[in-house]
């Protein structure tokens, strides 16, 4: 593998990690936006994120606790060498690139992943058009949550260069990479994807078939969804319910915290391809209801300031 160009399509809470973490390690990263008012939301997400990598190899200089495994390989940096890892932090992002040209992004891109809405007439259009602009040998790979890529790949003209690629929230600390092809998919391709997941500082799992929403999301979803249904019934608020788990199993974080990380759209637009999601009597219309409640009042999660919690 020889990849220099990365381009990502997406800046929401996961395309924005991803951009950051690849152009962290070292690759001239594009995002690609579809407007002038993406890139302006974006930009205070490559902030935080700026912040939250100084800070968290500032803490690790005195708290072995604070050690995030997809900043370094290493848990024994000297002070130097942690200070040579914040100035690549700088130098990411500057150099990070935000555009809205097809053109500008793809024409040149080695490897692109896809990060935009859980949305198969959003993500056809965007292959259909992306693929007009990608050379002969790029690569492109999904980091959809549930879609699987077998779905899409007649409609990017590089079926046997297509798979996905799914990253945990909070990139940084939580460094798995979920590597899944189709039938279709060239093993050569899947396994410059591997390797590609390795150069960022990312432990690739290699899934040996297709499956919706992967491994974790295979396990998260379900877990959410219960929460989820306990609160748009009425059974419990939100704390109540993330304190139950938190006390119960010793977890750090409950699921509605998580859903704030994960971000209220995304959670939104699974529940939205539940056929009962349409009916409001139906627990499925429950949720639905509940969530768009949240995402009209700009709630939408811990990148707005406020989901279920605040964080302002």
């Amino acid at each position: 593998m020889n990849w220099k160009h990365i381009v990502v399509a997406g800046g929401g809470v996961l395309g924005s990690q991803i951009a950051f973490q690849s152009a962290y390690s070292g690759y001239d990263v594009t995002i690609w936006l579809r407007s002038e008012a993406s890139i302006e939301r974006a930009r205070p997400k490559l902030e935080r994120l700026k912040a939250i990598y100084l800070d968290t190899l500032e803490k690790m200089k005195t708290d072995p606790r604070a050690y995030a495994r997809g900043l370094s390989d290493r848990t024994d940096l000297s002070d130097e060498e942690i200070d040579l890892l914040k100035e690549y932090v700088e130098e990411a992002y500057r150099h990070l690139h935000l555009t809205t040209s097809y053109e500008d992004a793809f024409s040149n891109a080695d490897f692109v992943i896809e990060t935009i809405a859980e949305d198969p007439e959003q993500k056809i259009a965007f292959y259909k058009k992306a693929s007009q602009y990608l050379k002969d040998e790029a690569i492109l790979a999904t980091n959809s949550s549930t879609m699987l890529p077998s779905t899409f790949a007649p409609y990017t003209n590089r079926a046997d260069k297509y798979l996905a690629l799914h990253f945990a929230n909070e990139i940084w600390r939580n460094n798995t990479a979920e590597v899944m092809g189709h039938e279709g998919t060239d093993q050569k391709a899947y396994d410059q994807v591997v390797e590609f997941a390795k150069s960022i500082h990312m432990v690739p799992l290699c899934l040996k078939k297709e499956q919706p929403g992967y491994i974790l999301n295979s396990m998260l979803v379900p877990f959410l969804s219960a929460a989820e249904m306990l609160l748009a019934t009425g059974v419990a608020d939100a704390k109540t319910i993330d304190q139950t788990w938190m006390l119960g199993t010793g977890a750090p974080a409950g699921p509605f915290r998580i859903l704030d990380i994960v971000g209220l759209t995304t959670a939104y637009n699974i529940v939205i391809m539940h056929p009962d999601a349409k009916n409001p009597e139906t627990v499925q219309g429950k949720i639905a209801n509940m969530l768009k409640s949240y995402i009209d009042e700009g709630k939408t999660g811990i990148n707005a300031g406020e989901g279920f919690y605040k964080y302002k």
